[in-house]
This record gives structure tokens, C-alpha cells and sequence, in this order.
């Protein structure tokens, strides 16, 4: 079976549903099948093997500039076509590209018009590069914000199509009015063009299948999955006499640093010998909540830091070595939470909040405790809690990482993932 993923690039940054989609596709291969990785708006930036297609559909700059330019839509595609090439885009992002949903209403509307909207020329090519050139056997969307090209796809292609959901939510609420309502109803309008949908998580099925209105008999659950073996962390003893929390995601408010940053102030003022270390990739975007933040926890000297965002594999797993908590205290209800996986694999406890997928991840893995969301003394308390029962934390991090290997490996979620497509190949 020759399998398709359509992912969409970060912008430059490490973004966690392409990683992830990366980790699916390296899989699937190893597992026999033949996959093709096909990035949109971006290149996709991953810490591991990138076995993404060498070319980008629909590039951010392209679509843009379509966007806003009459004139350009109506150019001869032979002069166009340079602005998507993958060293443009990539120098494009590191002079600062927005992915904020505040800037990008009328544009992610006009994307869910696919062949009936000013990006049909877009459509077309990505159309035609399936039914010509790579003709697989099914095709998965990694999001449905990419819902505007599966007509014209499913015209020119008899095969089943899949749409990933994994976050489309977050990105959608963010949308101002009118545009948040249009597309959520172009989404909806458009379901009907796919065999079927995936989740990662029961809460999301439940939830997307009311937030999109789609019978949720048409969903598909997916266990997630991380290579597990540059992840070499075991669970110890407390390193030093500094116990450490620690944060690793996006650094934007979405994420909920402010929130861990407020429950440690608390930590702080009773336990000054404590400290809390964050890593993750911070955009243009959120430079100014950051710097205000930096500001306002100046005074706890360096019982606070910000170590950047590791540029590969072995810097990540050597910060998580370094905590002996792991907390990301999202202000959303997270639909994956790949960062408490990582956290466990390498024998780190995580303390979450209790909404969005977490739960789940929690239950099925024993590696954690979960707290009331938003209340930053709860999450100080539970954090304490762990710094004072040392037992407990290591009995918390054992199950976990046992846990993580044996629910959480790329191997199960190939076999369960290749299950899934021969049933809806069947019929």
C-alpha cells in the first residue's frame, strides 16, 4: 500500500503535529509500507530523520501573495512557481513569518473554497501531482484546514481520504468573527469529501465531533507514537539539592508557561531552593509576552531560566534529564500532548492539568498526577508534593516509562494505523 500524508510546515518552528506526522510516516516505512510525506505552506522542521517530499505544495508565500494580489493569481504559474521553492520559503521563515489566527481569517476561509476559491491554481497542482506523478493508494490530511483540495483530489483520484485532527480547534478559535464562523461551516460543508477521520485521543473525538457538527461514528481513533530510542532517560533520585520543574513546548500563553510561572512563584516563596527551567521554540509572535514575562520573574534570579529550543534529539532528551518534574499547564484542552510521552519515556513525572486529552494519557500510563486547570496553587501544591515524596515520584516515573514503551512505540502505532487503512480500503 502506497500511503500519502499531507502535512503542514511550522513556519520554521518545531511544531508538534508535523513531528508527529514525520514520527507516523518513519513508521509506516519501517514497517513495509510505502509512504510519501508531502509538506505544504513550509518545509516541516523535525529534531529526527525528515523523510518529507523534497518538494512544498501550496508554499506560504505563493498562497500570500494570491492572497492579496489580484494580479498575481491571474500570472502564468511558469512565473510564479520560484516563490515556493523550499530555499525561498525556508529564508523566507527565518526572517519571520506569522502563523498567528488573528492575521489569517480571510485567508484560511478562502483556502476551505479549494476549486471554487483564488487559490484553484494551488488546488489544481497539488491535484494533479497525486493523480499524475505519485498515485497512492490513500491519502491522509494532517489537518482540516487542507479540507479545499480533497474535491478536487477525490475527482481525479478514486481513493479513500482520511483527515487528521489534531489541534484544528485551537487554530480555528483564534480566528476573528466572521471568519471563525465561515470556516468552521466550509469544514463542515466539506466532511462529506472524506472516508473518515482520526483522533488521538477519546476527548477529541468527542469534542470535534460536536465542535465540526460530524457524526462521531465516522471517527477513527489512533494511538499516538514517538521514536522511542534516543529517549534514554531513567528514572533517579533527585540530581542535586536544586529540585527542578521543568517546561517544554511553544513559549506563548497557549502553552501555559504564565500559569506554571504563577503556581512557582508560590513554590519559590516557601521553597526558594527550587528552581524551574524552560525549553521550547519561541516565534516572533510571542516575543513580547516572553519579554514581559522575563521582566516580571527578573527578581527570582536564577531559580528561573530559558535554555532555548534544543535543535536536536539528544539536546532534548539532556533537558529532560535535568528535571525531575516535567509540567505544561495549557490554557487550551490539549488533543495530543506528545511532550508528557517524551517526558515519561525519559523516566521524568509530568503534573497537568485535568481537561483536553491529558486524562487519557494519565490513566493509561500512571506516569503523573493532574490538577484543577487555572488554579496555579493547586499545581504548586502537587508539585511540592512530588519534591517532598521521592518515592512517589520515582513509582510515578517507573510506570510511566514502562507504560510509554509499551502503548506509546512507532511499531504499535504503525500496525494499528495500517489496520485502520486496509479496513477503509476495503470498504
Amino acid at each position: 500500500m502506497h500511503i500519502a500524508i499531507i502535512t503542514a510546515g511550522g513556519a520554521g518552528m518545531f511544531c508538534g503535529s508535523c513531528m508527529h506526522d514525520n514520527t507516523w510516516a518513519r513508521s509506516l516505512i519501517d514497517a513495509g509500507a510505502s509512504v510519501s510525506l508531502v509538506p505544504t505552506y513550509t518545509p516541516i522542521r523535525v529534531d529526527e530523520q525528515d523523510v518529507s517530499h523534497s518538494d512544498v505544495y501550496f508554499g506560504g508565500i505563493g498562497v500570500y501573495l494570491a492572497h492579496r494580489s489580484r494580479i498575481f493569481r491571474r500570472l502564468p504559474r511558469r512565473l510564479t512557481r520560484w516563490v515556493d521553492r523550499p530555499w525561498v520559503l525556508r529564508l523566507a521563515t527565518r526572517l519571520g513569518v506569522s502563523t498567528d489566527a488573528r492575521q489569517l481569517g480571510a485567508l484560511t476561509v478562502e483556502m476551505l473554497q479549494g476549486e471554487d476559491g483564488p487559490h484553484q491554481t494551488h488546488v489544481d497542482e497539488l491535484a494533479d501531482f497525486f493523480a499524475t506523478k505519485l498515485k497512492p493508494d490513500l491519502i491522509c490530511f494532517s489537518n482540516a484546514l487542507l479540507a479545499g483540495s480533497a474535491r478536487a483530489i477525490r475527482n481525479r483520484l478514486d481513493v479513500p481520504l482520511l483527515c487528521v485532527l489534531q489541534g484544528d480547534d485551537v487554530f480555528l478559535e483564534g480566528l476573528a468573527e466572521p471568519y471563525r464562523s465561515r470556516a468552521i461551516e466550509s469544514i463542515h460543508d466539506r466532511a462529506d469529501d472524506f472516508d473518515g477521520f482520526i483522533v488521538h485521543s477519546k476527548y477529541y473525538r468527542d469534542h470535534m465531533a460536536g465542535y465540526l457538527g460530524i457524526d462521531s461514528g465516522r471517527f477513527h481513533t489512533l494511538p499516538l507514537g514517538i521514536d522511542l530510542s534516543p529517549h534514554n532517560g531513567q528514572p533517579s533520585d533527585s540530581t542535586d539539592d536544586r529540585f527542578t520543574i521543568g517546561y517544554f513546548a511553544r513559549i506563548c500563553p497557549e502553552k501555559g508557561l504564565d500559569r506554571l510561572v504563577a503556581a512557582f512563584r508560590l513554590l519559590h516563596a516557601r521553597r526558594p531552593e527550587m528552581r524551574l527551567k524552560a525549553g521550547g521554540f519561541l516565534g516572533s509572535q510571542d516575543r513580547t509576552f516572553f519579554e514581559k514575562l522575563q521582566a516580571d520573574t527578573a527578581d527570582l534570579g536564577d531559580a528561573f531560566s530559558y535554555i532555548g529550543s534544543p535543535s536536536d534529539t539528544e539536546s532534548k532528551v539532556a533537558f529532560f534529564k535535568s528535571l525531575d518534574v516535567l509540567s505544561v499547564p495549557t490554557a487550551y484542552r490539549e488533543p495530543k500532548g506528545l511532550y508528557v510521552l517524551e517526558a515519561l519515556a525519559n523516566g521524568i513525572p509530568v503534573v497537568q492539568p485535568d481537561h483536553g486529552a491529558f486524562r487519557e494519557l494519565i490513566e493509561a500510563t500512571g506516569g503523573g498526577v493532574l490538577v484543577e486547570p487555572g488554579d496555579p496553587r493547586a499545581l504548586a501544591d502537587a508539585l511540592e508534593a512530588l519534591a517532598d515524596d521521592n518515592d512517589r515520584r520515582i513509582e510515578l516515573a517507573t510506570s510511566g516509562q514502562q507504560r510509554v514503551r509499551e502503548l506509546y512505540g512507532p511499531q504499535r502505532m504503525a500496525t494499528a494505523s495500517l489496520a485502520l487503512f486496509e479496513q477503509i480500503a476495503a470498504g
